[in-house]
Order: structure tokens, then sequence, then C-alpha cells
């Protein structure tokens, strides 16, 4: 059996960071489901990871969204906000995906004025980053096409390694790119970066500091995700996680609501490797959830508490 000091370790060394959105009203493609509870701003989202955090002990970071978050905020000012309460601003999340002009892409347009505007967005963003003492910024593209014969699949390609060559270019040195994958999903024919084999190439070509980040939803039926994390393991190239539950694709359920022992399969590989290598890895934990039916914050406290539990039992694996 595992020292239970080294577990307990293990267990003190764990940090989650918590998504600011998660807290805030949200809904479906059918709508917005609203609770009387609900953050509006900021200052209410701060307010709500400070009792997740309270309750919990291990979700200090919060992850924010430029457009979110950051529209008429001071970046001084939100530092300040989340330092009052205990805690830090974490992952910085551009967004690509909701302004108009992105209909038929980002950095991935056909239009380079397009192309150009996503990728001066993303500079902006680590700007932003550097301003609030943030060392990930977190990218997620919805990149894609509905159609065949919609898009170049081979050019689109290169676009994307330019682009995040280029963000990655203008990073400080404290700072991590961590790039996301989804099979589908707004797009439906094919997504420009469907899949963690795509995620970690152009990871690569973005250079040394640029990692892949694994949302446990963003998966086909069936996909041995554990192996994915082996494999991304094993080849240097795991950064991160957004942490949720799932029973048929991005359902952004509360963590072990469906399969808890998935996500104590997923941190097993973690603990064996990091065991076997003798080293603790750099690796971000972050939640990414979308809470329509239960209480916000208790779904947070559910999901840490369903984390910590796992990475027990994992620690606990002779």
């Amino acid at each position: 059996m595992p020292d239970l000091d080294d577990v307990f370790a293990g267990l003190d060394r764990l940090r989650i960071e918590l998504p600011s959105w998660g807290f805030a009203d949200t809904g479906t493609r059918f709508g917005k489901y609203l609770q009387d509870a609900a953050a509006i701003t900021l200052e209410d989202k701060l307010d709500d990871a400070a009792e997740v955090h309270r309750v919990t002990g291990c979700c200090p970071r919060v992850a924010v969204h430029v457009l979110w978050d950051f529209e008429g905020e001071e970046a001084g000012d939100a530092t300040q906000m989340a330092a009052a309460r205990g805690l830090r601003l974490g992952s910085v999340n551009p967004n690509l995906f909701q302004s108009q002009c992105y209909r038929l892409g980002s950095v991935a347009n056909e239009d380079a004025s397009i192309r150009r505007q996503a990728i001066e967005h993303l500079l902006r963003s680590v700007e932003l980053g550097r301003a609030i003492g943030s060392d990930v910024l977190s990218l997620w593209f919805a990149d894609g096409t509905n159609y065949p014969g919609q898009g170049h699949f081979r050019r689109r390609k290169r676009w994307f390694e330019s682009a995040l060559r280029e963000v990655h270019d203008a990073m400080p040195a404290s700072m991590r790119m961590l790039v996301e994958y989804k099979p589908f999903e707004p797009a439906f024919y094919h997504t420009d970066v469907a899949d963690w084999g795509m995620a970690a190439t152009l990871a690569r070509a973005a250079g040394p500091r640029a990692k892949v980040l694994v949302d446990t939803g963003h998966h086909l039926l069936g996909q041995n995700i554990e192996h994915v994390v082996a494999f991304l393991l094993d080849e240097g190239m795991l950064g991160g996680f957004h942490f949720n539950d799932r029973h048929y694709a991005d359902d952004d359920l509360t963590v072990g609501s469906i399969d808890p022992y998935r996500i104590f399969r997923i941190l097993f590989e973690i603990v064996q490797f990091e065991r076997e290598s003798d080293q603790v890895l750099p690796i971000d934990y972050m939640i990414d959830q979308s809470h329509n039916l239960k209480p916000k914050v208790e779904a947070m406290i559910q999901t840490v508490d369903t984390v910590q539990t796992m990475l027990a039992k994992a620690l606990l694996v002779d």
C-alpha cells in the first residue's frame, strides 16, 4: 500500500481552477434557463468562486473569459477583486466564436481581414493575461465547416499553424498556451481542431510552451480518454484538463454524475506517470461545466469533491 503521507501530499498539491462562466446563467441552443442566484457581474462570479474555495480548499484560481468578464472591467480592478477574496485570476479564454464576423471561422476564415482580426484578439488576450498575472492562454476554436467543399482543409491547417505561432511568440516566457480540441459542434461536417492528434500537431507547430488541453466531454462516443491521456503524457504534450461529465457529447454535466470511474482512470494514468518519472507535472486542472438545472455553487462543490475523491483513490493504488 502506498505511504499515506504521500497520498495526503498528493491531495494537498491538487489545485482546480473554477470557470467564471460556470456561475452565470447559461442555456442550450433551445433557450436559456434563469436561476435567481446566478452571477451577473465578475464580482458576483468571484464571490461564488470564493465560497467554493472556502468549502473545498483547493480552488484558488478562477478562469476568465475575455468578452464575458472584461467588457467595461479594468484588469487591475479585477485582480484586486480576486485578491480581496483570497483568489487569483487564472487562465485567459479568448472568444473567437461569438461575433457575427466569425460565422465562417476565425483564424481559418477565408477572409484575410477576419483572420487578422482574430489574431489581434488573441494578441490582446495575451496582453490581458500579462496584466492580470495569468500564466495560461486557453484556446478553443469553433472553426469548421458544415458542408463538403465549403473549405480547403490543408490551407486552413496552415492558417492555424501560422496564427498560433505568432501568438506563441508574443507570449511572455511565464505563459503557456493550451490548445483544446472538439470533434464537432458548432460545425458538423468538419472541425479544424477535431482531436488530440491535431491539437498536438498544432501545439508543436506553435512552439515549446504550447500543449494540449483535454476536455473530457470533447470526444466521440466510446473514446478511451485515459489512453489519450497516457499517450499525451508519454509525448510530453499534456497541458491541462477541462473536467466535466457527459452521456452523449459535450453535455457539461457535473463530474462523476454519469461515470465517476472515468475520472479515476484518467487520474490514475497521471499518478502512475508521476511515480515512474519521479516528477510532479505542471498540469492545469480546470472545470468547464454548464449548470442549467443544478444550483451552480453546489454543483461546483460536488464536482470538486468528486475529483478529490477520485484522486485519493488513484493515489491509493499500489
